[in-house]
């Protein structure tokens, strides 16, 4: 007991003042902590990935036309935006990296405003939205897509 309480001692005073009692004794124990609560942007935009199914649309092969699962799931993104006008948000067109630069340019930027015109046709303000091509020079993943990303 009492080795226990050095313990409690020596941690206490190796943590912040504004570490609660809780704080300390779930660090002693090696129990986890619950991630702090999301505020602000990170917080819409945690709700427009669970409410919408997610923040990406793919496209076939060099195509920049909207697949059916596309349409579905800007059609989720749509009636969420809808809702939350106060939202500034940015449509990333990405392309093939092993396309030459111009094309994938063309095409990103493409898709981009697909996704951007059929947002616009489900409702959702134009000038909350802004399309932009990304071409072939931030790659991630599968890139025949679009990323709908909020910004404030």
């Amino acid at each position: 007991m009492m080795r226990g309480l050095a313990i409690l001692a020596i941690v206490s005073a190796a943590l912040p003042a504004t570490a609660s009692a809780q704080h300390i004794v779930n660090r002693v124990l090696g129990r986890a902590q619950a991630p702090p609560p999301l505020i602000g942007i990170d917080a819409l935009r945690a709700d427009f990935i669970a409410r919408s199914g997610g923040n990406i649309v793919y496209f076939s092969g060099d195509s920049a036309l909207l697949v059916p699962a596309a349409r579905t799931q800007l059609g989720a993104q749509a009636q969420w935006l809808r809702l939350h006008p106060e939202v500034v948000v940015r449509i990333e067109g990405h392309a093939n990296p092993v396309d030459t630069r111009s094309h994938a340019f063309a095409l990103a930027a493409r898709r981009a405003q697909e996704v951007r015109d059929y947002l616009v046709l489900l409702g959702v303000p134009a000038m909350q939205l802004t399309a932009v091509s990304m071409g072939k020079e931030r790659p991630k993943g599968a890139n025949s897509r679009v990323v709908t990303v909020l910004v404030r």
